[in-house]
């Protein structure tokens, strides 16, 4: 057995633990940079650590390499506490995949910074400049510097914006470039993304996490800040906006919707950066402006910072089967109306064909030598190249030259070293038959970064990966542009796919500054200047899905109450009282709780209760609590950004508990038993749900939708089921007297108010009269009638008309019905329902279809 001390056993001081990292944390695979240690790997692992991990590990505190497992704990609870995803394939009824996240940052010193801040800059402006000339004279392609077939030629060349200057003085307003250390410890440039970089958000969710876990190294390792570049960013946009006289800028983040696999980015960037988060469906072009399309009316747009690729922007003049983008939306942005970040035609700066006409430009262009070298690459599309590209296959990179567009071949990376001679030869053969498709690129070894292993104990607990680095450059106020200190550190598999889509994993970065005293001091968008309270915008589909958010809800809550109080009573004393028994299959009925085919609960009630247990769970063929939770959940997704983590979270947790509760179904008694008690749970989660609809949120005009759908859903169960009541009779015996009381939550007020006084007086004071009790009919209507008041500010006061079609409810025209006819005691029940109804068509009429639009619009 081994003497070397076990770090999880004891307490070990900063000295020892460096000792055992030295000997015992793996090395990085020959020929590869180890990070840990900052330096080539040649078969040694004992060498000292790097300076900054040495001061990193020293500053983990007392606990040593015994903390990292209860941090990593920690770490992981934040990603799923903040709901902290990243999709593959997103799907409405598939859970989303946590973010992934290690605990080690890596740790970049100035000296190596200063050589990628300094040449990623360089390559900016060299981006720069072949777009302008790309969509201006065209004379890198005319002298024969650029080839035609990797410019005009390429998918992402968009001749429609040829001869456009660019909004706002830049055609690039952010780009990212991603980097590998090599062997030489040097950093390589192996791609650029100009059309829609992701990681900007969630590079600023793991510097949040990791920097809080490790505070100490944190302000030890005097660590840059990121403040100040993203308010560079939102400055920079704001600065270069056209705007009419009199207007303020507004920016919105354009997104593909809550299905794409970065959604959570896309709504934590605009959230952090105070843009608005809009789809193409919000959005339209008038009179070449665009506007975005809200309650309060079509708003002008001023900047729009774009996470589409380019080809979906516009249906009009791109792909006309795109659903992601705006009609007449490069119009706007050739009249100059309207910045979009970035210019529209950045895609063939992509190509990985491109790096290798890289050197050559700068020194035309710039009158420089890169800074940065990128990865060597080989277009075989030029003949000169083609040759040394296929003596490149053994070792290299075969990549496509352009993009998957349904016109030209494409397909996966492939590295030759894991090829046999028949394969190479069979893609010797496809580059000659189209070399201009491939390109081959070099075979960088990439450095390798540190993580933990939570569940492998010492020494196997540390563990390596390979790392790619992404930084981001933007373009601030004065229109120069910033690299933003750290980025976006991609960690990928043992076999060195560094890839988030192929389970890959991401990293913090941390840029040491020269001093504590280059240090930023601003914190994440402190703003020193006093911010002007500003009316929360709220989209028509933002209003829609909220209103839907409330329906759902209430639905999800009404459906649950009838449906516990169903299985409750079918198997009670009461489970033949045949009054009772119509009641509950006429509501059941009504609400979709059992299929349309299932006997009634007077010709078996056994079978009955079967079929309110199968419909639970059943989303096809009932539109019951399953299936009003799930569409909860839906609306819910397409307005994540206006919840709390914890409100979302809640969300997501509950439909997947109840769901997951279904499979657990067995014989009929324990079917309903369990299902009780799966019920009873949701029934306890539903009421938090609530409570974070009613105290979590801002009371805004979104807000004010979400408690409309809710109260028109409430008017609407709550006289129907009254209706049902009095028809059948209910209130004639305690059974029925307590069966309806039950369903509205409303015993316990019942017998402190009544006591024993079990009279249909009492129950409609209680149920339709009383304006505290917010289960009654009069409280629903007052509501009702104070939200539309409060929304008089929007479509012209139409909403004031609304309020005023809900009929009166005074105790002089209720009570002289239970002396009148059954029958007028039902016609009055039955207005409710019609109320509700027209309501919920009036506010889609004036809000959502805008088919009344030309009451809020604006141009033509």
């Amino acid at each position: 057995m081994s003497d070397t001390p076990r770090p999880f056993e004891h307490t070990q001081e900063p000295p020892e633990l460096m000792s055992w990292l030295q000997l015992h944390a793996p090395a990085a695979p020959d020929g590869h940079w180890d990070e840990l240690r900052g330096q080539l790997e040649r078969g040694s692992s004992s060498a000292e650590l790097d300076a900054g991990w040495a001061a990193f590990v020293q500053h983990l505190g007392p606990q040593g390499l015994a903390s990292l497992s209860p941090r990593m704990q920690e770490l992981q609870r934040q990603v799923r506490d903040n709901g902290i995803t990243y999709n593959v394939y997103a799907h409405s009824e598939k859970p989303q995949r946590p973010w992934s996240l290690d605990l080690f940052p890596l740790i970049i010193s100035p000296t190596h910074w200063q050589q990628i801040e300094r040449g990623v800059l360089q390559r900016m402006r060299l981006l720069e400049h072949i777009m302008a000339d790309a969509y201006g004279p065209q004379t890198l392609v005319a002298s024969g510097q650029l080839p035609a077939a990797l410019v005009q030629g390429h998918p992402g060349y968009l001749p429609a914006m040829h001869g456009c200057p660019p909004v706002g003085g830049r055609y690039l307003s952010m780009a990212a470039f991603d980097l590998a250390r090599g062997p030489d410890g040097l950093w390589w440039l192996l791609s650029q993304r100009t059309q829609a970089p992701s990681g900007l958000g969630y590079l600023l969710e793991n510097r949040l996490i990791i920097s809080r876990l490790f505070t100490q190294g944190f302000e030890h390792l005097s660590v840059q800040r990121l403040a100040s570049t993203y308010q560079a960013l939102v400055n920079g946009l704001k600065a270069r906006c056209p705007l009419p006289a009199g207007e303020t800028p507004h920016i919105a983040l354009l997104t593909p919707g809550p299905y794409n696999e970065t959604y959570f980015e896309h709504a934590y960037l605009a959230r952090y950066l105070g843009l608005s988060l809009v789809q193409a469906d919000d959005l339209t072009v008038r009179s070449d402006g665009l506007y975005l399309k809200t309650v309060q009316g079509l708003q002008r747009v001023h900047g729009l910072l774009k996470r589409v690729d380019d080809a979906w922007l516009d249906p009009l003049e791109l792909r006309s089967d795109s659903s992601l983008g705006v009609p007449g939306l490069l119009q706007a942005v050739r009249l100059g109306q309207v910045l979009l970040a970035n210019t529209p035609g950045s895609g063939f700066l992509e190509s990985n064909a491109l790096l290798g006409f890289m050197p050559a430009l700068a020194k035309n262009l710039l009158d420089e030598e890169l800074v940065l070298p990128a990865i060597p690459s080989w277009w075989c599309g030029e003949a000169a190249a083609l040759p040394e590209a296929l003596a490149q296959l053994p070792e290299g990179l075969i990549k496509p030259t352009y993009p998957q567009d349904g016109q030209r071949p494409s397909f996966e990376p492939r590295p030759g070293r894991g090829m046999d001679q028949r394969e190479r030869d069979e893609w010797a053969g496809r580059i000659l038959r189209m070399p201009e498709a491939h390109t081959v690129q070099s075979w960088l070894p990439l450095s390798h970064l540190p993580v933990w292993n939570p569940k492998a104990e010492a020494p196997g607990a540390v563990e390596t990966r390979p790392v790619v680095l992404r930084v981001f450059v933007v373009v601030d106020e004065q229109g120069q542009w910033q690299v933003l200190p750290g980025g976006l550190a991609r960690l990928g598999s043992h076999e060195g796919i560094a890839s988030m889509q192929r389970g890959g994993s991401s990293a913090d970065v941390w840029v040491q500054a020269p001093s504590r005293e280059d240090v930023h001091p601003l914190s994440l968008l402190a703003d020193e200047v006093k911010p002007r309270p500003v009316q929360r915008l709220v989209t028509s589909r933002a209003a829609e899905n909220l209103f839907w958010l409330g329906r759902y809800s209430e639905r999800t809550e009404n459906t649950l109450a009838l449906s516990r109080l169903s299985l409750e009573l079918l198997i009670s004393e009461h489970q033949s009282h045949p009054r009772l028994l119509k009641w509950l299959n006429a509501l059941t009925r009504r609400h979709g709780l059992v299929r349309s085919a299932s006997p009634s609960a007077s010709q078996s009630h056994r079978v009955f209760e079967r079929s309110i247990v199968a419909g639970l769970w059943d989303t096809e063929h009932t539109t019951g609590v399953g299936y009003n939770l799930r569409s909860m959940l839906g609306a819910a997704t397409s307005v994540r950004e206006r919840l709390s983590p914890e409100h979302w979270h809640m969300l997501q947790d509950t439909e997947q508990r109840f769901f997951a509760a279904a499979p657990a179904v067995s014989s009929r008694l324990a079917d309903t038993a369990q299902s009780q008690r799966t019920l009873t749970d949701l029934s306890q989660r539903m009421a938090a749900i609530t409570g974070f609809q009613t105290d979590r949120m801002s009371r805004d005009d979104g807000w004010r939708m979400l408690s409309l759908g809710r109260h028109i859903e409430r008017l609407d169960f709550l006289s129907h089921a009254l209706s049902q009541a009095w028809q059948h009779e209910l209130l004639r015996d305690q059974a029925g007297f307590d069966a309806v009381l039950h369903l509205f939550d409303s015993t316990i007020s019942f017998h402190a108010q009544y006591q024993q006084a079990r009279t249909p007086w009492a129950l409609l004071d209680l149920l339709v009269l009383n304006t505290d009790n917010p289960r009654s009919l009069a409280w629903v209507v007052h509501t009702l009638r104070s939200r539309l008041k409060r929304l008089q500010h929007l479509a012209g006061g139409a909403t004031l008309s609304l309020a005023s079609r809900i009929p009166a409810l005074e105790p002089e025209t209720v009570y002289p019905l239970l002396d009148a006819s059954p029958q007028a005691m039902l016609d009055w029940f039955a207005q409710w329902p019609d109320c509700a109804r027209s309501m919920a068509e009036g506010l889609s009429a004036l809000f959502f279809t805008h088919s009344q639009q030309g009451l809020h619009s604006v141009g033509a």
